[in-house]
């Protein structure tokens, strides 16, 4: 036989326990804000965001506009379409090759070192052999050797072996980026797990065909974010280039604008009245390229520097 509880005893247990999951219920928490935290937060975004302001306001006046106007707002007469038209053909378009050859140094570039990091860190991540940890060493110390030290050296190799002014002297070097090797090496720990390696094994997949089909996959975030890092400091790189090339055709737009800098300063042959303007035009849009790659490849960035670091 059922017995049925009374509404009037039933009562107190559900205020009971709606009193209890008010207790329980966690409260929003009001969110705190610092004075201090604030003012340095808007300071660093000052310090960054200013240049690029500079940049864009500056590239809408001429020479004279550019030295008795105030820098960071427009002129009277803005001229950025006409700017832009002068820098593209400004000695017969040489602008538009040094654009195309950053192009190509910076893509060939980062796809290749960032191959090699993917290859060399999931090698030193799930193969042990002789002197690995010594040779991993090795790659963390030249993490620490600066890319200038190394630029005569280089430029001495690379002149015995007839290299020299060629795009080789430019991409080879690239191609060797011990900071993204280590970065493939701690994301493939994690990003690779052992079992799906020793399945294919099983299966008798070959250690590239695994490479090419399985590993690559997996390490894709890591593989986008070394492909990033190479492409900016290729597409910054001014040192090199400097000193491995020596036709103007060949030039990326780093040395290039430089080069066109150097003959407003001294008025020599082939400098125009508006010389310094292009400097400038040619500055901003030869950002506009890398803004565009980090919008497009940023979630894959974010991603493949947090999934290295977390434990799974």
């Amino acid at each position: 036989m059922t017995t049925l509880t009374p509404p009037a005893a039933a009562e107190p247990t559900a205020r009971r326990t709606a009193g209890t999951d008010r207790k329980r219920r966690p409260r929003p928490s009001s969110r705190r804000r610092s004075t201090p935290l604030t003012i340095a937060m808007l300071a660093a975004l000052a310090y960054f965001l200013l240049p690029l302001f500079w940049l864009l306001i500056a590239s809408t006046k001429n020479t004279q506009d550019l030295i008795n106007s105030f820098g960071l707002w427009f002129s009277h007469t803005p001229q950025l379409l006409a700017n832009i038209k002068e820098t593209f053909t400004q000695d017969d378009g040489v602008f538009l090759r040094w654009l195309l050859n950053t192009v190509m140094y910076a893509g060939v570039s980062a796809v290749g070192a960032a191959l090699l990091a993917a290859a060399g860190g999931y090698g030193f991540s799930k193969f042990r052999f002789r002197g690995d940890r010594a040779a991993f060493n090795l790659v963390l110390g030249a993490v620490m050797v600066p890319t200038t030290a190394l630029a005569i050296p280089t430029y001495l190799l690379f002149a015995k072996a007839g290299l020299v002014n060629t795009p080789w002297a430019i991409i080879l070097p690239s191609l060797v980026n011990p900071f993204g090797l280590y970065l493939m090496r701690v994301y493939a720990e994690d990003a690779v797990p052992d079992s799906i390696l020793e399945a294919a094994r099983i299966d008798g997949a070959g250690e590239a065909r695994i490479f090419f089909r399985i590993v690559l996959r997996l390490l894709g975030p890591g593989l986008v974010t070394v492909l990033l890092f190479t492409l900016v400091a290729t597409w910054n790189n001014y040192f090199l280039p400097l000193i491995m090339l020596n036709d103007p055709d060949l030039y990326p737009v780093t040395v290039g604008l430089s080069s066109w800098a150097a003959q407003a300063q001294n008025g020599g042959a082939g400098a125009s009245s508006d010389m310094l303007a292009l400097v400038v035009t040619g500055s901003l849009i030869s950002i506009v390229p890398l803004v565009v790659a980090f919008l497009m490849l940023q979630r894959y960035w974010q991603s493949g520097l947090a999934s290295g670091g977390v434990k799974q």
